[in-house]
């Protein structure tokens, strides 16, 4: 195995250790798969009522054509962050694969999931208003009622008692959450870029008032790349995979790509919570609930969830039977679709393999 910049950090397990590999090397991803090595995948996409008169929740579900057997260790269902639908990233194809295929292709039950007023999932109503008519859409509870919606729906689709849930960002207090409150449907945890707060910051940002934000490429660009030294930002982020994924998100959200400039619509309810949460410096849910086998995963030019947060659930979760914690070098909040995306990749695939 080729050396690989980063830093690891496991507990609970056969081993405790803190290891540094610090050797440089190629982070190229490699080819796709030929596609007579592995059967074709199949791609299912539908939606889920969520319970509410008129919102319906978008899921997308990959995996090997002759896959047959469905197991909690075999099913995973990722959730995506505040601002930014699933697919766009989970299953944007960059070098002529996701991150979605490359989990499918490796014989698992793959899903990914839009919250209300996210992506392909129906839009409350209030956000064919003016932002300002309307207070914060969709909070935490709402995206972790949302969430547990779609997990029931997967588990009563594949017969099994468990899977295992994947978050990005706002998505690991998400799945933290669900996994702290209903342990028995979760078969192991994995949590990329994790939100976290244990000391109040009385400079957090107020709250929004507005019922929805509008992002525009330019903006969306300027955070991605806030913390990269300016030399690596085009070797971290490619411009045409940049591109990609704005067209993506383009097409996935068709009334803020009608708007002149086009813009990304996301619900504020993430950022009332998060911001409170970061004043009163309280988490949105206990680790120490959490039962599951977990895996954090942090990059080093991380401006949103720097490793110190990762960090703080790390220590909180004293409950669960193994843990581990992985920091990766030259990547950002949003490394899942840069140059180093197959370090993600690999280490979360290094732990969906591992038997309990």
């Amino acid at each position: 195995m080729r050396d690989r910049p980063r830093i690891v950090w496991r507990a609970n397990g056969p081993l405790l250790v803190a290891a540094v590999a610090l050797a440089g090397c190629s982070s190229s991803a490699p080819p796709p798969p030929d596609e007579t090595t592995f059967p074709s995948i199949v791609t299912e996409s539908f939606h889920v009522p969520s319970g509410d008169p008129g919102i319906e929740l978008y899921v997308r579900n990959k995996r090997l054509e002759d896959l047959a057997d469905f197991r909690p260790d075999n099913v995973v269902l990722f959730v995506h962050g505040a601002t930014y639908p699933a697919e766009t990233a989970f299953d944007l194809p960059l070098d002529g694969f996701s991150w979605m295929d490359f989990i499918a292709q490796r014989g698992y039950d793959v899903y990914l999931m839009d919250l209300r007023g996210y992506g392909r999932s129906s839009r409350p109503p209030e956000m064919r208003e003016p932002p300002a008519a309307h207070p914060p859409l969709v909070d935490t509870a709402a995206a972790i009622a949302d969430f547990g919606t779609v997990v029931d729906r997967i588990l009563e689709r594949r017969a099994v008692p468990r899977l295992t849930v994947m978050g990005w960002s706002w998505g690991t207090t998400i799945v933290g959450g669900f996994a702290a409150a209903h342990g028995d449907r979760v078969e192991k945890l994995v949590m990329y870029a994790p939100v976290w707060t244990s000391d109040p910051q009385p400079d957090a940002p107020a709250p929004p008032t507005d019922a929805y934000r509008e992002v525009t490429r330019e903006a969306a660009l300027s955070r991605w790349l806030n913390g990269v030294p300016e030399a690596k930002r085009d070797d971290t982020l490619p411009p045409e995979w940049y591109d990609a994924w704005w067209q993506a998100n383009m097409e996935a959200g068709p009334v803020g790509a009608a708007k002149a400039p086009p813009v990304i619509q996301a619900p504020n309810g993430v950022l009332q919570d998060l911001r409170g949460a970061w004043a009163r410096g309280t988490a949105l849910y206990d680790a120490s609930d959490i039962t599951a086998p977990t895996l954090l995963v942090v990059a080093e030019w991380d401006a949103d969830t720097p490793l110190a947060r990762a960090q703080g659930v790390f220590a909180a979760l004293t409950r669960a039977p193994r843990k581990r914690l992985v920091v990766i070098g030259e990547g950002t909040h949003t490394v899942i679709m840069e140059k180093n995306r197959m370090q993600l990749f690999e280490e979360v695939q290094l732990f969906l393999d591992e038997a309990h």
